[in-house]
């Protein structure tokens, strides 16, 4: 071996790796997204061991500073990244010795690549975690707005795709708001176990060095340091955890663009998504095509399967380290960029989405919508609930076959049905007296829909000042 083509780790080889060994083991194609958090975390690793007398504190500075001009390299496109050095680790080792000379062979003293990724990639997780949840409030605040100023458009409410009852479109976009809030909350009890150091513990047992693991942990902003060295290592909970609440958020994500594919068809005509969001046909020149939602719709899929990817990574590993667990880098990576991305396109088209009230109440006006209402009202007369209901099926087929609503009919044709109904029952046939009457917490009525909203926004509010 020449001193080029050595390895850090290449003292008890007595003949260089294959080369295409080296490029099937390399990870530097896709890890070295992580060299910000490297290089924070060599230097918090580096000014600690000067602390601790491991190294002079004017080694320490050096090694600093020849990181900072690394980083600077880097940022600037002009590092060299080499497939021959495997990681984005040992890529910044070895420019660190080029760069300062041989003190830099000092920085990896009490720590190994171990501990190293997994605080590389604790750190870069976390950042990545706190700006998927601005991406979702952000969403989240479009979705309050929303229901602010469509409180009173009345849209039919479905189960099986089926008309069923009215219901108000504010309150239907607090529905995709609580279960947002849902994932917003799991992201951020998942970061609190995120946040905790793995650094200093080196490859499995700890270091015999004097290291200050909790005074690394502050200059990286963790909260703690992880209990146990073997479990500090090998630990990558943290990433299954984050992609099961990308998988559910995607979950939830993908049911709002089914709703918004079929709203936006011409067989509904509910809402225009705006073309900023939608693409053409290259052949149909009538063509608006919603590829925002369908993309995320199909996007869920990918989430789903990086979590099942890394379950069956993880679900085999014996203590401690193994290199299966290089594989952990690209599925949460891609599903990071895949929930951040369907979280900015949908934050950014929601508030535009053009809602058409007229086409909704009149879809809720053609499917007997407020068939439960006069079932309800039969009720307060006294009828049974049982009976109220085969009155109403035998109303709605009569409806169904002269082509009218309940609503439409006379009041002679519905007390065919039954005689305790009266002039008074044309109150609860409207679709506005149908979502009026639902007021309580958690119902339809418009009055509710503006106090949700309101309270909404202050839950979100709390969940993201604390």
């Amino acid at each position: 071996m020449t001193d080029e083509t050595a390895k850090p780790w290449g003292g008890r080889f007595d003949e260089p790796t294959d080369a295409f060994v080296e490029a099937f083991t390399a990870s530097v194609g896709f890890d070295r997204r992580l060299y910000r958090e490297d290089i924070a975390g060599s230097i918090a690793h580096a000014r600690m061991l000067a602390d601790q007398g491991v190294i002079a504190a004017d080694e320490a500075e050096t090694i600093v500073g020849g990181l900072e001009a690394i980083r600077e390299r880097i940022e600037a496109g002009e590092f060299e990244w080499r497939v021959d050095l495997e990681d984005v680790h040992m890529n910044i080792e070895a420019a660190l010795t080029q760069e300062v000379g041989d003190v830099g062979k000092k920085l990896h003293t009490g720590r190994s690549r171990n501990d190293q990724v997994a605080t590389d990639l604790r750190l870069w997780l976390r950042g990545q975690v706190d700006a998927i949840a601005g991406e979702l409030a952000r969403l989240q605040r479009g979705l309050i707005e929303v229901a602010e100023r469509e409180a009173e458009t009345i849209l039919p409410g479905f189960t099986h795709l089926q008309s069923a009852q009215p219901v108000t479109f504010g309150h239907h976009m607090l529905a995709w708001f609580e279960m947002l809030h849902r994932d917003h909350q799991r992201l951020l009890d998942a970061r609190e176990r995120l946040n905790v150091s793995p650094l200093g513990v080196a490859a499995l047992a700890g270091t015999t060095y004097p290291v200050d693991r909790e005074a690394t942990a502050r200059a990286l902003g963790f909260d703690g340091v992880a209990a146990n060295s073997l479990d500090a290592v090998s630990d990558r909970d943290f990433a299954l955890e984050f992609c099961s609440v990308a998988a559910i958020c995607m979950t939830h994500l993908s049911r709002m663009a089914e709703e918004m594919v079929l709203w936006s068809s011409a067989q509904f005509d509910f809402v225009d998504l705006g073309d900023a969001f939608c693409t053409g046909s290259s052949i149909m020149p009538q063509k608006k095509n919603p590829d925002v939602p369908e993309l995320v719709r199909g996007k869920t899929g990918r989430v789903n399967g990086h979590l099942f990817a890394l379950l069956t990574l993880m679900k085999s590993q014996p203590l401690a380290y193994n290199k299966d667990n290089q594989e952990d880098k690209e599925p949460l990576f891609d599903a990071v960029d895949t929930l951040a991305g369907s979280l900015r396109a949908f934050a950014d088209l929601v508030p535009r989405m053009t809602v058409k009230a007229e086409n909704m109440r009149e879809a809720a006006r053609r499917g007997y919508a407020t068939a439960t209402d006069l079932a309800d009202y039969l009720v307060r007369k006294g009828v049974a609930f049982r009976d109220a209901h085969e009155v109403v099926g035998r109303a709605v087929r009569h409806g169904i076959s002269t082509g009218r609503d309940l609503g439409e009919m006379e009041l002679t044709e519905l007390q065919q049905f039954s005689d305790a109904i009266g002039a008074d029952v044309f109150e609860v046939l409207t679709l506005e007296g149908s979502v009026a009457a639902r007021d309580h917490i958690g119902g339809t009525a418009p009055a509710r829909v503006r106090t949700a909203a309101g309270e909404a926004r202050q839950r979100l509010e709390r969940l993201t000042d604390g």
